[in-house]
């Protein structure tokens, strides 16, 4: 995915995909907090791809983050 469609929400399975995690993990971050922002519609559960790279640098290691 590219910044351009960084505005799409995602489904979880969707997310999985793009963080390249088991689903179970996905949900087990939404249980006890620790995962990107989610929006419940429903039964469905959404992720905004935006939140979810804003979440993503937020655990991004600063002893590595100069490097490329």
């Amino acid at each position: 995915m590219t910044h351009q469609q960084n505005d799409q929400l995602l489904t979880t399975d969707e997310l999985a995909d793009y963080l390249a995690i088991p689903k179970g993990t996905i949900y087990r971050w939404r249980t006890t907090g620790v995962g990107p922002p989610s929006i419940r519609l429903g039964k469905h559960l959404r992720f905004w791809q935006k939140e979810v790279d804003a979440w993503l640098e937020t655990r991004r290691n600063p002893e590595f983050a100069g490097q490329a």
